[in-house]
């Protein structure tokens, strides 16, 4: 795994009420590239089975997968945040907000809204500043990408055009530590 993917934290990303196998593929794909801890679907038009078929980077064989019939079967962890990813209103415009470390991304589907049950779970709703829709798949690519740009390690990019001058060293652990006062 490269370097500047080793952020702190976790993230899982899922759709609710896909219909297509292909685009939820291709997300898992995404996903499984940019270091998901795991990926899931809510109420899936499809069985995991055609699901496994469109798996080209044997995801499956790599992070878990969860199906879930609702919104209310995704148990989150203590201190993990519900991001939603739809265009209402309200939402933050996606280079304004900051991702928690601990996230899990839910998608609507490819032709409706999401479900108001799971608005209803989000502690944040973003939308991607765009003309009009793309595809559920590469939303979520592109939401995983900006989160991989604010969480991971990279160098400051430059004023003027191209790359950076100096790349940054690796990140070194310190010595032992301990808490305790010696007597």
């Amino acid at each position: 795994m490269s370097q500047n993917l080793k952020a702190r934290g976790y993230f899982g990303i899922g759709i609710e009420q896909v219909s297509k196998p292909g685009n939820m593929g291709n997300l898992i794909r995404s996903a499984h590239a940019f270091g998901a801890s795991f990926v899931f679907t809510i109420n899936p038009g499809f069985s995991k089975k055609q699901l496994m078929r469109t798996d080209t980077s044997s995801t499956f064989e790599t992070i878990p997968y969860y199906q879930y019939g609702d919104i209310d079967e995704l148990n989150l962890p203590l201190g993990c945040e519900l991001v939603v990813i739809e265009l209402t209103k309200n939402a933050i415009p996606l280079p304004s907000f900051r991702h928690p470390r601990r996230a899990v991304y839910v998608l609507g589907p490819e032709k409706e809204s999401i479900s108001t049950a799971v608005l209803g779970r989000a502690q944040h709703v973003i939308q991607i500043p765009m003309k009009f829709c793309v595809n559920v798949a590469t939303a979520g690519a592109i939401v995983l990408y900006d989160r991989l740009l604010q969480q991971g390690r990279f160098p400051d990019r430059p004023v003027r055009s191209g790359g950076p001058l100096k790349q940054l060293k690796p990140h070194v652990h310190g010595g032992v530590f301990s808490r305790q006062k010696k007597p």
